[in-house]
């Protein structure tokens, strides 16, 4: 049973093992990877567990450390260390060197300005050849992939004007002017997508 003071998100229950399906062979060889935006921390224990070779260190806002924490307490992941406080506006960003880098579901709850803020900071904290993973729902040249995002992105918007599900062609271009390159795409469950790209 879940405590009443631990976070719990159950997208993240639902959405690991096919993430990590993909991640797994994507970060094969890499030690020090930035999760951005890691929340309740769900996801960054599961995949800690998983890939013990990895240094998966979390971030979010200040204010979702406490419960993130409690998450990576009871983990005691060798791998998984304390999480980390960053603002993707203001920062701070921690010291350059990850050679892998991965959010998930925050493109869409971030503003605009925020998720350019966020391609900033990777193109200065990935180390050349560091890889980068974004999960989420994303549109197609302005359009809704499904029924079922379109309904998300009028959701999102009808929450908070600022957020809203994301264009893929913008943020490639986004990733490019940040050093970023595309590299691969993956097809993931309920019409969502992971973008892979690597910084040159």
């Amino acid at each position: 049973m879940q405590s009443t003071t631990k976070p719990y998100a159950e997208s993240c229950d639902q959405n690991r093992a096919p993430i990590l399906a993909v991640i797994a062979p994507l970060y094969a060889g890499r030690q020090r990877l930035l999760e951005i935006g890691s929340g309740t921390g769900q996801h960054g224990v599961h995949f800690a567990a998983a890939l013990p070779e990895l240094c998966w260190q979390c971030s979010d806002r200040a204010e979702e450390l406490p419960g993130m924490r409690q998450w990576i307490g009871e983990a005691a992941l060798p791998n998984l260390p304390e999480p980390i406080a960053l603002d993707v506006l203001r920062g701070p960003w921690p010291t350059p060197g990850f050679d892998a880098a991965f959010s998930a579901n925050t493109a869409h709850i971030m503003p605009v300005e925020a998720v350019a803020a966020m391609f900033r900071g990777l193109g200065e904290v990935l180390a050349p050849g560091g890889l980068f993973a974004l999960y989420g729902p994303f549109h197609e040249d302005g359009r809704p992939t499904s029924e079922s995002n379109a309904a998300f992105d009028a959701w999102l918007r009808a929450r908070d004007p600022a957020m809203g599900v994301r264009d893929r062609t913008w943020l490639l271009g986004l990733a490019e002017d940040n050093g970023l390159e595309a590299l691969a795409e993956h097809a993931m469950p309920a019409n969502n997508r992971i973008l892979v790209w690597r910084r040159g």
